[in-house]
């Protein structure tokens, strides 16, 4: 097992409306990555994960692409250290 890291994640382009979320959830929770989710007014979406830089790497990779219906544009990530503090992944709603 690798690294435990901490990304932030701003994701832009044709991102909401098109189970974003929804799908990086199941993604997330796949991978064991924790965290959360969330649509911004400007219409990109911003997630917060934790896990094994492996893993992490796999749904930064996968926020890329998205769901079928997405278009993304820009992926800007920064990276931090592990705080644990997230027992799962979730959509948050503000």
């Amino acid at each position: 097992m690798g690294r435990c890291v901490r990304a932030h994640l701003r994701i832009y382009g044709l991102v909401q409306g098109v189970f974003f979320r929804s799908s990086m959830r199941e993604v997330a929770l796949r991978l064991g990555v924790t965290g959360w989710v969330r649509n911004m007014p400007d219409g990109s979406v911003e997630a917060l994960v934790e896990g094994d830089r492996e893993k992490v790497e796999e749904l930064i990779k996968w926020a890329w692409r998205g769901p079928p219906t997405a278009v993304v544009e820009d992926v800007r990530v920064e990276y931090s250290e592990c705080t644990n503090e997230f027992k799962t992944f979730r959509i948050r709603y503000w």
